[in-house]
């Protein structure tokens, strides 16, 4: 385990080191669970959102994006079902004076069961080498299959309690696994109670005629609530997906491990409205469909799984998510929801407007049903740069620390270096900087030895390094250097724009996913 802390330690401090996140306000000592993005993370930030847009906007006809208040009538979350149902499971230590999420307590223990699971297949792996056949061994392995029993009937469980809002019995569950304080090690566990997660606050000049309002705990809403206005202002016909990028707030109690659980953070949600009994179709396209998306990343298939869901949400009739490997093991990245038709039926019912579609070809007017899928910017940031964040061993002896980002969504394209800081190289090289500035974000960079240079871009994540030298003022070709295989190349200077565009385009990326 401290290996796997050891990891994520370096996420943290690299992140820092090297602009991408730093903790908000931080001269002021900081707030909990809350970071700012500073130049190379809001670049980074910014690419993943454009990706997933392009993605899901751009290349569907049938879907549109929208960008909907952070602030929204107070009925609205009535109708939702947040003032009523949106609570976390909470446990406070009696010795600590530490409070937990009673359910990720549980999720934690079976993640150490799963741990097992994964230290088992090395061993087996180590003992018989190349004939080793993973799957085979995970059927198969009676103590594989035991640790596997466990905690699945643990995760159901937990699941058949957190449903029927049998918070004794989640108490009773952690207590029958021995779990313990993470800080104090005491098992000594008050019961368990449930917190509302919403952030109140007032809309109003004086305080006795403000309203009451909440900061909004998700962007989907914001959705529902235009259904109508979308539909008829872009005359779309069913199936049609409207999809929105936002900030939402949560109030976490215990919100931990970096930008990964956030009480200020950033969605990417898309839902599909589609004709009742055909959701279960949709929900497995786009299952399919989104993790296509993923993978066109290339960070690795074996990095992402589907888990569904034990506990379903009162609105759903089938609910996923995509989980990714992060360096405090799975969790989930995406929820791709089959919502039913509970959210539209629901505003209409508390805001006695009509919300229909009217189907030409059925000649009725019905509730629509909705397939969503809704990830976090703040995680798949982490996702994209705990991955990325390599320590690789050289072949003569030295080590370099290179963020390996997918090219499509690095913060700076390249890196533009003369040799020297004479001979007229800076001027070709600010030339070179000047034609690339129009497509690709580019720096220029001459303090240092050239290969001192070069690792400080490996570490910042820039794709290309070009540098300018004395043969390139005989025949205008300078060096590409490439920062995955630090292979260098001759190129005419002509031909910079085109080599860039060929490794970064959203296009040869997106492509991946038809």
């Amino acid at each position: 385990m401290a290996n796997q802390e050891d990891i994520f330690r370096k996420v943290i401090s690299h992140a820092k080191e090297y602009g991408y996140v730093v903790q908000s306000s931080e001269i002021y000592d900081g707030l909990s669970a809350v970071y700012d993005y500073t130049q190379n993370g809001a670049e980074l930030k910014k690419n993943i959102k454009e990706y997933w847009w392009k993605a899901m906007v751009q290349m569907h006809e049938n879907i549109v994006g929208i960008d909907a208040a952070i602030f929204m009538h107070p009925t609205t979350w009535k109708a939702s079902g947040h003032v009523d149902a949106f609570n976390d499971p909470l446990i406070d230590n009696k010795d600590s004076k530490k409070r937990y999420r009673a359910d990720v307590l549980v999720e934690d223990h079976v993640a150490k069961i799963e741990a097992k699971i994964d230290k088992e297949v090395q061993k087996a792996s180590k003992r018989f080498g190349e004939s080793f056949d993973k799957t085979q061994f995970l059927t198969t392995n009676p103590r594989v299959l035991g640790y596997q029993e466990k905690a699945q009937s643990i995760l159901k469980r937990l699941g058949r309690s957190l449903e029927a809002e049998d918070l004794e019995d989640v108490k009773n569950l952690i207590e029958e696994l021995e779990i313990a304080c993470p800080v104090s090690g005491s098992k000594n566990w008050t019961d368990v109670k449930q917190f509302n997660l919403m952030f109140g606050t007032k809309l109003g000049a004086s305080a006795e005629n403000a309203t009451d309002l909440y900061l909004r705990p998700e962007t989907a809403q914001g959705i529902f609530v235009n259904f109508l206005n979308v539909q008829k202002s872009g005359r779309l016909k069913i199936p049609f997906g409207i999809a929105q990028i936002g900030k939402a707030f949560r109030n976490e109690i215990v919100a931990r491990q970096f930008i990964f659980r956030m009480r200020e953070f950033e969605q990417m949600e898309m839902q599909f409205f589609i004709k009742p009994g055909t959701q279960i179709e949709w929900y497995e396209k786009w299952k399919e469909l989104r993790m296509k998306w993923h993978l066109s990343l290339g960070m690795g298939e074996e990095n992402y799984r589907f888990h569904d869901h034990e506990k379903l949400a009162h609105y759903a009739d089938a609910a996923t998510d995509i989980e990714f490997k992060f360096p405090f093991g799975f969790k989930e990245l995406e929820g791709i929801h089959s919502r039913t038709d509970f959210d539209l039926g629901s505003h209409e019912k508390y805001s006695g407007k009509k919300l229909q579609y009217f189907d030409p070809e059925l000649n009725q007017n019905y509730v629509p049903y909705v397939v969503e899928t809704s990830i976090g910017v703040d995680r798949m940031f982490l996702a994209v740069f705990s991955n990325s964040l390599k320590e690789e061993e050289l072949e003569n002896g030295t080590t370099r620390i290179v963020l390996k980002l997918p090219a499509v969504l690095a913060p700076t394209k390249a890196a533009v270096l003369p040799l020297v800081k004479k001979d007229g190289l800076p001027e070709i090289a600010h030339k070179i900087i000047d034609d690339l500035k129009w497509d690709f974000n580019v720096v220029y960079d001459e303090k240092d030895a050239v290969g001192r240079r070069y690792r400080r871009q490996d570490a910042a994540g820039t794709p290309f390094c070009i540098t300018v030298d004395h043969q390139t003022l005989e025949d205008e070709t300078v060096t590409i250097r490439y920062r995955d295989t630090m292979e260098q190349k001759r190129i005419a200077i002509g031909a910079v724009n085109e080599t860039i565009a060929d490794e970064v385009g959203i296009r040869k990326w997106l492509k991946k996913t038809e």
